[in-house]
């Protein structure tokens, strides 16, 4: 545990945790007082000093930022766990580079309360773990789930498609095709699609059309789409975004769905570049944008960039089963939104906590003060989604009482009205071991073990606490979990870390 003994608690301070679209409303195993309660102490402010009374600690050496926060811009993306699946799939270990814990977590059914309302549950609870004195604790995250598709609103969705050279392997504009056409046939007669290509330049091939009595024009643009030369991804992105616009509709959700391997080799290549051209439409009308990334060689870093400075999410499909999930299913349910710029802030007490560590979120981390300040950006979350955010978290030796505070806040995507739910974990709720723990807060560790593992190469790496000695190991606490839960995705999680554990040998 040296790495954690050694590091500053700033790396959690500012950590973003926190991911994808899950809220809140206290476990049953969370204890009941509320930061807002301590006025010694509370979320959404600095927390006092912990020291001696000329104000020093003896572990100022840990810390550069003593406040015990942690705050993070809700983030919703799965596209990391997936490509490093089909990484391992084609015999390959993920670069390290394309490995983020976050993803990894948030790509397993949780089993969180749900609001009755809009907004979020917040659920905080904890396990202690065999290295002494340091424990897991999880912050989750939901929002309602969508009973019945016709309580959302009309959707109006530009996709842009890649067709350049690239894209003519086998499992990408094929895919692609397939997908759409799928989709087309499960949205509804009130939603409206638009549709543009691009290679070396772009073209909208049809601008936005309602699905009542179109569909077989639709349906005929899509199966007409091929291949051509090189990849101007900046071009689709703005003319994307260009005829999303012109297609507007007033009370539906507008959102551009992009669809490439992201190897962007002409034109603007750069995620900032691409996204200054389409600020204006982006900020004006609210108009998200959600990434689909396909192909074995895929371009994961512009693609993630382009999903969170775009007020979006992404994903990786690599066969039929992921894009017929992804585009029949998941698109069609979850097209609207429940949350804009949401935000999560961990207060820690410092009377019972010596030091923290969010696992991943180091590209969305926000900073302390700025948690209240709405026009700093956060995460958009839809309904039935969940978000789960892991800390690894060392207690004062035989500490007892209130440990943390979990708050999130975010804003009503039409009124923009801002709300906060918290959520409370006293340290008497915490689990005694990994093993006593709920079967789901067993999967979340074991997805961030094997994430972890993945970044470091290095066996000499000290991994998170009570970490497994190996892949071996790890594997054969997924294959438990998978006959616990009954879960397909936690038995394709362990034949992942299989897979891992052949490619190290």
């Amino acid at each position: 545990m040296e790495r954690f003994r050694t590091r500053t608690a700033l790396l959690a301070l500012t950590a973003a945790s926190g991911l994808l679209l899950t809220a809140c409303g206290g476990s049953a195993d969370s204890g009941g007082s509320k930061a807002a309660d301590r006025p010694e102490y509370g979320a959404g402010e600095p927390a006092p000093a912990h020291g001696d009374e000329d104000g020093t600690s003896e572990r100022d050496d840990l810390r550069e930022d003593p406040d015990h926060l942690s705050t993070f811009a809700l983030d919703v993306d799965t596209a990391s766990y997936d490509y490093a699946r089909r990484a391992l799939a084609d015999g390959r270990l993920p670069d390290p580079s394309t490995v983020r814990p976050e993803e990894f977590v948030n790509s397993f059914r949780q089993d969180y309360d749900r609001p009755d309302g809009d907004g979020f549950s917040v659920t905080v609870d904890g396990a202690r773990t065999d290295d002494e004195d340091w424990s897991l604790v999880r912050v989750g995250l939901a929002t309602r789930t969508t009973e019945r598709s016709g309580e959302r609103p009309p959707a109006a969705l530009t996709f842009v498609i890649d067709v350049s050279g690239s894209m003519d392997e086998p499992g990408r504009l094929d895919l692609a095709k397939e997908s759409l056409s799928v989709m087309t046939d499960r949205l509804r007669d009130e939603d409206s699609v638009a549709l543009v290509t691009f290679s070396d330049e772009a073209e909208t091939v049809l601008p936005m059309t309602r699905l009542d009595g179109n569909r077989d024009q639709i349906q005929d643009a899509v199966s007409d789409l091929d291949t051509q030369d090189s990849t101007n991804l900046g071009a689709g992105v703005e003319t994307g975004y260009e005829t999303a616009v012109e297609g507007l509709r007033e009370g539906a959700t507008n959102r551009v769905v992009l669809v490439s391997d992201a190897l962007a080799n002409t034109g603007d290549t750069d995620a900032d570049a691409i996204l200054e051209r389409i600020a204006g439409e982006r900020r004006e009308h609210g108009i998200t944008l959600f990434g689909v990334g396909v192909g074995s060689d895929y371009g994961d870093a512009l693609m993630e960039r382009l999903a969170d400075k775009g007020d979006g999410h992404t994903v990786y499909v690599s066969d039929p089963g992921e894009a017929h999930k992804v585009f029949s299913e998941q698109l069609p349910r979850n097209v609207d939104l429940t949350a804009r710029d949401a935000k999560a802030q961990v207060a820690f007490d410092p009377e019972t906590v010596e030091e923290f560590h969010l696992v991943g979120y180091d590209n969305r981390r926000v900073a302390d003060e700025d948690f209240r300040d709405d026009r700093v950006d956060g995460g958009e979350v839809g309904p039935g989604h969940t978000v789960t955010a892991l800390y690894a978290v060392r207690t004062e030796p035989g500490a007892e009482g209130h440990l943390a505070t979990a708050t999130v806040r975010w804003l009503d995507p039409e009124t923009r009205d801002p709300h906060e739910e918290t959520g409370d974990l006293e340290t008497d709720a915490l689990h005694g071991s990994l093993r006593a723990a709920p079967s789901r807060f067993q999967v979340t560790a074991v997805a961030a073990y094997f994430a972890d593992a993945l970044r470091s190469r290095d066996d000499r790496h000290d991994r998170l606490p009570g970490a497994p000695a190996g892949f071996g190991e790890l594997a054969d606490r997924a294959r438990v979990l998978s006959d616990t839960t009954k879960d397909g995705a936690v038995r394709e999680l362990a034949r992942a870390i299989e897979q891992a554990d052949r490619q190290r040998d």
